[in-house]
């Protein structure tokens, strides 16, 4: 197999591994390594928006209403308790409806009490009435039918979604119950939305739903129900495609696959202007139009609690203390400048991981410096991170970073394995070659003396035994003139094959030079090796080899055999007692294996 061959085979093999595992962590099957690989991506994400914050600006023209700290202590100053009376909500719309805002959103839930309606609830619902800029929220939820009765909804409150099937299968949007606003505003108003939010299992909301399925009917968040109206896109042609949300030709939400979509958040808590609720009321109670219309004319206006004592703080990628009224304010900013976050496919994620471990792996192989192979693969890797933010601050893009990374630190290892294993190769092949007979394919004589020193040295050491075989062609010139020497190299390769065969692995076929072969047998002693001896000399005898024309014939060979200790304690002793067994079979007739002088 050639180097290039192993290289390819190696990108495959890792490039297939890639494809296997992001598609099992993707069908879930490894749930928990799942979960984890999706948590940290969740923190990329976390990390790239807190890094592109500096460059985003909100919209002025949303403002909110906060129920801080100073106003929560002004209104449990001035009531005694939270909730307040809702004539405080009734006297606080009449006052803001002088200053002409666009819209005036309520992040709180005006829910029917036990009994009568008091003074209070008929103001609100008056104001209501009498101000049709004015939305309210509720929210859905699960809870049993023993608990509460799933009421239903007006027939007006629904939104007509075509092809919504990604809204009403999913497990975040489609609820069984509702937390139902007083009747008696459903009664005066259609503006209502659903305020319900979603946290990852790490607590974190990073996504918001725009619509919801409940009893077989969609229905939009608070935050749509406004955007729609501001907009002035009719609720009828809202329609899903391609996983987006499509509320006209110039307004779009894009979709995950569980129908959420990301939102792109623009700084910490306080990016919008908050005005505390107790300046307002006190600039109602003052008649102060000025403040008023200074503040909020034409203006949309939140209200809702920033206060923590009202549990209604969130976690987000950028805080973890954030107004849940300012997550929909975000939520609005995010439909108005067309800014969501859209998620690359988990197939973007695998061709960038396969780009990424072609680059690095690429240079890992080209460059023969460890420092700079390891340099050039964290230039790759930094400067797709770079890449990632880029794309996030500029084309709202999610582009995915562990398992790219994941991927890239595998290949880097496989790749670094793969070059230290060809160097071994090459080291192999380059040592084999020169430790090798070209010819005959056995180990050469410089291999022989190599051997001979390094098991005389373990015999000396360890003591035991190991004996050496010397062969010898008979008559192998006049071989050569009466076949030629081609029939002679013929011959040499195919005697050389026959000894290979007869011995065992460990023991060293070697050719010592000319028609001459030695054999190396460790840790065998003068019986086994004159067995050894007998073996080769009889499958040598009885073989038929064919020569260069085509014909064959039959060669035999004579054989010496000498042991460490007992004919000799150097390599040159040994050598010589061996040559001379050899010598005295040549004497007494060649085709035989001499053992002793």
């Amino acid at each position: 197999m050639n180097k290039k061959k192993q290289v390819f085979d190696i990108f495959v093999y890792a490039l297939m591994f890639i494809l296997v595992f992001g598609f099992l962590i993707y069908a879930g099957r490894f749930n928990a390594f799942g979960k984890f690989v999706g948590s940290m991506e969740f923190k990329t994400f976390d990390i790239r928006q807190n890094l592109i914050l500096s460059n985003k600006k909100s919209n002025k023209n949303i403002v909110i209403i906060a129920v801080d700290d100073p106003s929560y202590e002004y209104i449990t100053e001035k009531f005694g308790t939270w909730p307040v009376p809702r004539s405080f909500w009734a006297k606080l719309i009449n006052g803001l409806e002088v200053a002409k805002p666009k819209f005036i959103a309520f992040d709180l839930l005006f829910t029917k009490r036990l009994g009568a309606l008091d003074e209070g609830d008929l103001q609100l619902i008056d104001a209501v009435k009498n101000n049709q800029n004015v939305y309210l929220s509720m929210n859905f939820d699960n809870y049993p039918y023993q608990i509460r009765i799933a009421p239903n909804l007006p027939d007006r409150l629904k939104i007509n979604v075509e092809n919504g099937d990604i809204i009403k299968n999913s497990p975040f949007l489609h609820f069984t119950n509702c937390r139902k606003a007083m009747d008696e505003l459903l009664d005066v108003t259609s503006n209502f939305g659903f305020i319900n939010v979603t946290r990852d299992d790490d607590g974190i909301i990073r996504y918001i739903a725009p619509m919801f399925y409940y009893k077989g009917a969609y229905y939009p968040n608070l935050t749509t129900a406004i955007a729609l109206n501001y907009l002035g896109i009719d609720a009828k042609s809202i329609y899903v495609k391609n996983n987006t949300l499509i509320l006209d030709s110039n307004y779009k939400i894009p979709l995950n696959p569980d129908g959420r979509a990301t939102i792109n958040w623009y700084g910490k808590e306080g990016t919008f202007e908050h005005i505390s609720l107790w300046q307002v009321d006190d600039a109602i109670n003052r008649n102060d139009t000025k403040f008023l219309k200074e503040k909020f004319e034409n203006k949309i206006i939140y209200i809702g609690t920033t206060v923590t004592a009202l549990a209604d703080i969130k976690s987000t990628p950028v805080s973890f203390m954030y107004p849940g009224v300012e997550t929909h304010a975000t939520f609005l900013n995010n439909i108005l400048d067309n800014s969501f976050i859209i998620h690359s496919s988990f197939k973007s994620d695998i061709i960038i991981a396969a780009i990424l471990c072609f680059l690095i792996g690429f240079c890992i192989l080209k460059l023969e410096s460890v420092p700079y192979s390891v340099l050039c693969s964290l230039a790759i890797v930094v400067i797709y991170l770079i890449i990632t933010v880029f794309a996030m601050e500029y084309f709202n893009v999610w582009l995915g970073i562990i398992l790219p990374l994941f991927s890239s630190t595998l290949i880097f290892i496989a790749a670094y394995i793969t070059k230290y294993l060809l160097k071994s190769k090459d080291y192999e092949h380059t040592y084999k070659l020169a430790v090798t007979d070209g010819l005959t394919e056995m180990y050469n004589h410089r291999y022989f003396q190599e051997q001979m020193i390094m098991n005389v040295g373990n015999v000396a050491r360890y003591g035991g035994n190991f004996s050496l075989i010397l062969i010898d062609i008979d008559f192998f010139k006049k071989f050569n003139d009466k076949h030629g020497h081609q029939s002679g190299d013929a011959v040499l390769r195919q005697v050389a094959q026959t000894i290979k065969r007869n011995v065992r692995t460990s023991d060293i076929a070697c050719r010592y030079g000319g028609e001459e072969m030695s054999i190396i047998l460790t840790n065998t002693k003068k019986e086994d090796a004159v067995t050894t001896a007998k073996k080769v000399w009889n499958a040598v005898r009885e073989k038929k080899f064919e020569l260069a024309d085509g014909s064959w014939a039959n060669v035999t060979i004579s054989v010496g055999v000498a042991t460490m200790p007992d004919n000799g304690k150097n390599p040159q002793e040994l050598i010589e007692f061996a040559d001379k067994c050899l010598y005295k079979a040549k004497q007494n007739g060649r085709d035989q294996v001499v053992s002793e002088i």
